[in-house]
């Protein structure tokens, strides 16, 4: 269907960022702690989207919402390469968040309405072709670092995004969904939104280690492994195929052996995979942790969006999402952060600290159903 397809561009966008970012950062002449302000302004920029958008999607449709941020942010994604000063780059990774966040919300939002009126599971599947998207463009990306400029890959990626979204835009608003007001459980609306609430915490937990992988890896690797370039990039390659190949089974991965045991097995894998990825001086043991941190972290993000899509319609997508991406675009600024004072593979150990978190809220949600 449509919607699938605008999941996969979303991977492609912002795979096209990840395996650019030592660029930049070569560009401007920064440190990881000045790369980590910047980063936090692209977080600032989504969660000011992530306040707003859910009432965007209840007044104008998920689908537009959809159409409008995906145009708008593959216009902001050229804007990035040409930045000389800090000040430049931190405005324009704002604007592209604003513009990343939006189409997020939307996204997720269309994903719960699908299942509500096909009473199937289908985010994880969504989240997967996400992920392939992700690989996709990670792949591109690496073929591309020797022959293209930054701002010639961003520039070919644009054209891309904006004429599939031409040629999508008919057949996505030909499939919309009605959307289904929600209302809370007998718990009452404090219960209910604290519930939503949760989803939203362990979301995060796994966005943090995401958002940590797909921003750091690469620099990782490159750095503190001295990989080349081009092998550098296919590191988050790797990632995004374990990543992929684990959500695309994640319904039946839940039906057989249940959401906690899924949630909690996953954990468990991203904590022993982020350390062996961070620890270690060999090249393919840090690409086998990477994914192994992918297989863990694949279907934590989608199980708790999916909740709390079930339990609040849009807003419940809204809100848990802003606090699930606040992990993926607010933890690369706080691994910069990190870096500058422990080094870099010290501050990547952060993966296994938020993955073990995933273990007791799993088990505490579980006990609340």
């Amino acid at each position: 269907m449509p919607l699938s397809l605008f999941f996969l561009l979303d991977g492609v966008v912002f795979a096209t960022w990840v395996v650019r970012i030592p660029s930049v950062k070569d560009h401007l002449g920064v440190s990881t702690g000045g790369l980590g302000v910047a980063l936090m302004c692209m977080a600032i920029g989504t969660g000011l989207a992530m306040t707003v958008s859910g009432r965007l999607c209840l007044r104008y449709g998920t689908r537009r919402v959809i159409l409008a941020a995906i145009s708008l942010l593959s216009l902001a994604l050229p804007v990035i390469s040409p930045a000389d000063t800090m000040v430049e780059l931190c405005l324009a990774l704002a604007v592209t968040g604003l513009c990343y966040g939006t189409l997020n919300i939307g996204l997720n939002s269309a994903a719960v309405e699908v299942e509500r009126a096909t009473r199937r599971p289908v985010m994880s599947v969504l989240h997967g072709l996400w992920s392939a998207g992700g690989l996709a463009g990670a792949l591109l990306g690496g073929l591309l670092l020797g022959s293209l400029t930054t701002s010639q890959h961003f520039l070919l990626v644009s054209a891309f995004i904006l004429l599939s979204t031409a040629v999508l835009a008919r057949p996505l608003l030909r499939g919309t969904v009605p959307a289904v007001a929600s209302t809370p459980g007998r718990g009452g609306p404090r219960t209910f939104r604290l519930a939503v609430a949760l989803c939203g915490v362990l979301a995060v937990c796994a966005a943090f280690g995401e958002g940590a992988v797909a921003d750091w890896s690469v620099l990782h690797l490159r750095d503190d492994l001295r990989a080349e370039a081009d092998l550098a990039a296919y590191g988050f390659s790797a990632y995004s195929v374990a990543i992929a190949a684990t959500r695309l089974a994640g319904s039946r991965l839940v039906a057989r052996f249940g959401q906690s045991t899924v949630l909690v097995t996953g954990a468990v894998l991203a904590v022993c995979g982020g350390l062996a990825a961070s620890w270690t001086g060999s090249v393919a043991v840090a690409f086998a942790g990477f994914v192994v941190v992918g297989c863990g972290l694949a279907n934590v993000f989608p199980l708790a969006i999916a909740q709390a899509g079930a339990l609040g319609g849009p807003a419940g997508v809204s809100l848990a999402s802003s606090i699930g991406h606040a992990g993926m675009l607010g933890g690369p600024p706080l691994i910069g952060f990190l870096a500058e004072h422990v080094g870099l593979p010290a501050a990547l150990s952060a993966i296994a600290v938020s993955s073990a978190a995933v273990v007791p809220l799993a088990l505490y949600l579980r006990g609340a159903r």
